[in-house]
């Protein structure tokens, strides 16, 4: 059956495994994914949503750099959102919800579409390890698929274990079965292992529900995407609801509490500390008598509907009986109880930036089994793993990217420079350079670089530069053009900014907080000018971003180009820190374990002391 050898085999169809296919076959390798069932491709495991607080940026830059999620979420959507849109742009996140069906059929599609992708359903047991180099898998029906490296992203499947209430089986999601044979074989290798701990929350007949005890909660009325690529925009959305636990809720599930995985010792992994369980919510926020709950419809043909801000895994009857006391529920019928899942995990620390293990060459880890949570974070590592795989085996340099050029350069550098306990997932405060990396701009920002790697086309990248040039020209014009106080004055007089006495500058105009481009669009030199130079909204939304906020921009990117600096002070492979005994032990431990790569990676390890580097600098002779 595989008399040929492929040159990357992904292990896991998931948001990370379809990623890293994309990427790796997109790139000229000959690539087998390999899954338990190829029916649950790109499957939406929790909630049919995609994008939010930080994660938006990570689905525009998947985009941007060739990826496939952006695509696929715009094709499936039934809602989109801006979220913070009251805070600066640093802070804007794209949200989108989506039909879970569709979602899971447009990956598959793609895919399908994609030449070099074979597809091969069953599971893997093992690998096949040549003195330090991994040259294939094993299946458990015993048979070897030989290939030059190995992607694994195996979600929560690696000895997944299902909680609900005092009942426990084996299974990677619900309805389907765990992997087992992988953490034993790559722990006798020498990797080490965890276990980790997310939940969901119960999805119920939304025909049971009244709506009418909920707030709305509608999409934008002008509706945008996530993909840079000519994807349609909604032209039609179903809302979603909003409704509240209550101190009578709290108390029916504390009932449950005895019996309850978490309270009991049945669950003794960590869980994600920002979607915790209803459980967890009121046993550690005891003094809030109401939690939200939003109702997200599952998709455009089906009743079924997601209760996010409700996952637990309390006995059935307990559930149920408090989902029950819930405004909106009192009717409620399930399609299928909450649960929590406990899985293995292999800590971060362990891989390069290129999210190739130190242990075994051309082996690579993306998604869930690196310790994170979240779709949007799984593509990436995803798609980076793709990227590397095909680079490496090609003998082409690595393709990382910093953290001042984009959100995956974050996640990336937090997992394997500081490691996780507990699931990992990404928030625009974890990004010191947020005001660089806006979800506007992530086409300028990665374009180029996808080109050269060859996964934009050069029309792709064309688009890019017509962009970049159209607001670099409209902030210009900003810049050089004047406006007479009687033309501008009206318009400072409704939004309660000062009057200007003589004719200034648009550019020191439009940068007052109160005025917007919805403002100087009244003006009549701007909209001509619009007019002419067909500028697009994401033209007006970058030259805006670009006018109001380039002393904060200019700031970020002189502290980045400082880190940089430190970035290119590289630190020699193996490095033996025992060796320096003015260097404090803690530091000594965590650097032999991490073996950075630059002293600018060095500087970000947790017990590692600026006065650890200066050390360091000093034995590396600078």
């Amino acid at each position: 059956m595989f008399g040929e050898k492929y040159d990357v085999i992904v292990v896991g169809g998931g948001h990370a495994g379809a990623e890293a296919a994309a990427a790796a076959a997109n790139l000229g390798s000959k690539t087998l994914l390999i899954t338990m069932n190829l029916q649950t491709i790109g499957q939406m495991s929790c909630n049919p949503a995609m994008g939010g607080i930080a994660k938006g940026q990570i689905v525009r830059e998947i985009d941007a750099l060739g990826g496939y999620s952006g695509i696929v979420s715009d094709k499936s959507a039934i809602q989109y959102k801006m979220l913070n849109k009251s805070k600066g742009p640093a802070m804007w996140s794209p949200r989108t919800q989506n039909d879970r069906m569709r979602f899971a059929e447009e990956w598959r599609w793609a895919l399908e579409k994609t030449p070099n992708v074979d597809f091969y359903q069953e599971m893997v047991s093992g690998l096949i390890v040549e003195g330090s180099t991994v040259v294939g898998v094993t299946t458990s029906l015993g048979i070897a698929i030989y290939a030059k490296s190995v992607v694994l992203t195996n979600g929560t499947f690696l000895n997944g274990l299902i909680h609900i209430g005092e009942k426990q089986f084996g299974g990677g999601r619900a309805g389907e079965r765990a992997a087992t044979g992988i953490t034993a074989q790559l722990t006798d290798l020498g990797f080490k292992s965890g276990r980790m701990k997310t939940g969901t929350p119960p999805r119920v007949d939304g025909r049971s529900l009244d709506y009418s005890k909920m707030s709305l909660q509608p999409g934008d009325e002008q509706p945008d995407k996530f993909s840079y690529t000519d994807t349609p925009i909604l032209t039609e959305q179903r809302a979603c609801h909003m409704t509240y636990t209550s101190p009578q809720v709290h108390d029916l599930l504390r009932e449950g509490f005895d019996r309850s995985p978490m309270f009991n010792g049945r669950i003794k992994s960590i869980g994600p500390r920002y979607c915790p369980s209803i459980e967890d919510k009121i046993h550690r926020f005891a003094d809030k008598d109401r939690h939200q709950m939003f109702i997200e419809p599952e998709g455009w043909h089906t009743v079924e509907v997601y209760v996010n801000g409700f996952s637990t895994s309390l006995p059935e009857d307990v559930q149920f009986k408090a989902l029950r006391s819930v405004a909106g529920f009192e009717h409620v019928k399930f399609f299928r109880p909450g649960y929590a899942i406990e899985y293995d995990f292999f800590p971060p620390t362990q891989l390069k930036h290129t999210l190739e293990t130190k242990l075994i060459d051309n082996l690579y880890f993306a998604g869930q089994i690196n310790g994170t949570t979240g779709y949007e974070e799984a593509a990436s590592q995803g798609l980076m793993a793709g990227i590397n795989a095909h680079l490496k085996i090609n003998e082409k340099d690595p393709f990382v990217l910093q953290r001042d050029e984009a959100y995956i350069g974050v996640l990336i550098d937090d997992l394997i420079t500081k490691g996780t306990e507990e699931p990992y997932r990404m928030f625009t405060s974890r990004a010191e350079y947020r005001t660089l990396l806006r979800q506007d701009n992530a086409d300028l920002r990665l374009t180029p670089k996808s080109h050269d790697l060859g996964l934009a086309s050069d029309e792709r990248l064309r688009k890019m530069e017509e962009k970049e040039a159209k607001s670099k020209a409209f902030v210009d014009f900003f810049k050089k053009t004047s406006v007479l106080p009687e033309a501008i004055n009206p318009i400072l007089e409704r939004v309660q900014s000062a009057p200007i006495k003589q004719s200034d500058k648009m550019y020191k105009l439009f940068s007052r907080p109160e005025l917007t481009m919805h403002h100087m669009r009244q003006l009549e030199p701007v909209s001509r000018f619009i007019l002419e130079e067909d500028l697009s909204p994401d033209v007006l939304e970058q030259t805006e971003v670009q006018v109001k906020y380039a002393g904060y921009i200019a700031k970020e990117k002189t502290n980045a180009d400082k880190l940089q600096r430190l970035e290119n002070v590289k630190i020699p492979a193996q490095f033996n820190y025992s060796n320096i005994q003015s260097i404090s032990y803690e530091a000594r431990e965590k650097l032999n374990d991490i073996q950075p790569t630059t002293i600018s990676q060095a500087s970000r390890i947790s017990g590692v002391t600026p006065s650890d580097i200066s050390v360091l600098l000093v034995h590396l002779g600078r």
